[in-house]
């Protein structure tokens, strides 16, 4: 028996208290919706609990890559001809712009790639703040190279006013007070702070553009203040933003989150991140050379990720365990076929519309260009682990069924 499913099993069997991660992470991390969640599951407040995919612990995530069955040299394998096939015969009827790469790495048999159109670039839309969460992170271990608990005090303990950056935006967040047991879910304000920690779940839990904003903008405050970030006053800030030329602030905000992703072997044309994800953290730091992504570039992420090479070790585990979807999953993520098994996922999505003669534009069924991405780990109980990035650009027609109907195909020729 494997030992995910003895946990789950132990926690279904109510043998051990087990309390679910990213949830146990709480005391390390101080993200107060984690507290809140793990109330809702322990059944002291009301509330929906998560699936039983995401009732693992802190300390079933690992990586998934880093053992002797992939040395230094290691990258993206040939094509495997029956996983090829099996790939091929899901998408006949799907529109021509399906572009997908997935690979095999289950325990126990030999790694299995397959790719459809996988070097096809698109919009990645919110995917892109997997690059964000990189690149903070990238300059979060130059200030602090050589101590991991550093690095998590700062993430725990520093907090950060949203400001203008944050606006405008649609999702909402969490606010939760451990002390009185108050919750709600509203959208950012600029007058809202958070400690680090909970920006970059925000940024990822939810998908707050918000968040992205503000944890791109403390990104290009470390990398301009370095060692004196910690202790750095709004005086200095504002002076920094006011006074530094815009083409300036652009060339800084680009190389933080693009420079990470070049260093891991992902080129320009595989993925790049262009603009920041609000208006008004757009018109501070306009954006640069635009936006793009390819099912191979992401591929290529989640496998650097998985070897351990997001910068390091520790920011490649931390990142994982940021991905871990404990909030309530969409699109490809929340396919029943996947309810049973660890998901680290990001989701992105965008639209545009046009006028047109019998068309009424709608939410994710743009007419210019209607991009839907996503990019997954799973890992079921049974050992049985693969890594997908999934992107479309399908006109008029929200894909949202479309991706979920694919992730149980996918799963289902992956275990067979």
């Amino acid at each position: 028996m494997s030992r995910r499913l003895l946990l789950l099993l132990l926690f279904i069997s109510g043998a051990v208290s087990l309390r679910p991660y990213p949830i146990d992470g709480y005391e390390r991390t101080g993200i107060r919706r984690l507290l809140q969640v793990q109330k809702v599951v322990n059944g002291e407040i009301a509330g929906t609990p998560p699936s039983p995919g995401a009732l693992w612990s802190i300390d079933s995530i690992s990586l998934n890559l880093t053992g002797e069955r992939f040395d230094s040299t290691w990258s993206l394998p040939a094509v495997d001809p029956d996983l090829q096939k099996a790939l091929n015969s899901l998408f006949p009827n799907l529109d021509e712009s399906y572009a997908v790469a997935l690979l095999d790495i289950t325990p126990g048999r030999p790694v299995r790639y397959a790719q459809r159109k996988e070097t096809r670039t698109f919009q990645p839309g919110s995917v892109g703040k997997l690059a964000v969460v990189t690149g903070f992170m990238c300059e979060l271990e130059a200030i602090f190279p050589d101590s991991v608990s550093d690095r998590v005090h700062l993430l725990r303990t520093h907090q950060v006013k949203a400001g203008r950056w944050a606006l405008p935006n649609e999702h909402t967040v969490p606010f939760y007070n451990p002390e009185t047991g108050a919750f709600q879910k509203r959208v950012l304000q600029a007058g809202d702070m958070f400690s680090l920690y909970e920006w970059l779940d925000h940024m990822l839990s939810v998908s707050s553009n918000g968040a992205a904003s503000v944890v791109w903008r403390e990104a290009v405050l470390l990398r301009w203040f370095g060692a004196r970030y910690p202790d750095m006053t709004q005086t200095q800030i504002d002076s920094f933003f006011t006074n530094t030329p815009k083409a300036r602030l652009s060339e800084i905000a680009m190389s933080v989150v693009n420079e990470p992703l070049r260093n891991m072997g992902i080129e320009d044309d595989e993925w790049r991140l262009g603009s920041f994800f609000t208006r008004e953290a757009k018109a501070m730091i306009p954006g640069m050379g635009g936006s793009a992504a390819s099912p191979e570039g992401m591929m290529k992420f989640l496998v650097a990720m998985e070897r351990g090479q997001l910068i390091d070790p520790w920011t490649s585990l931390e990142v994982k365990r940021l991905m871990y979807m404990t909030d309530r999953r969409i699109r490809y993520a929340a396919s029943p076929a996947l309810k049973d098994a660890g998901v680290y996922f990001k989701s992105g999505s965008l639209y545009k519309c046009k006028p047109e003669e019998g068309y009424t534009c709608a939410k994710y069924k743009g007419n210019v260009d209607n991009y839907m991405n996503s990019v997954a780990i799973v890992e079921h109980p049974d050992s049985t682990t693969y890594l997908v990035a999934l992107m479309s650009n399908v006109l008029r027609k929200n894909s949202n069924v479309d991706h979920n109907t694919l992730a149980s195909q996918i799963d289902r020729i992956v275990r067979k």
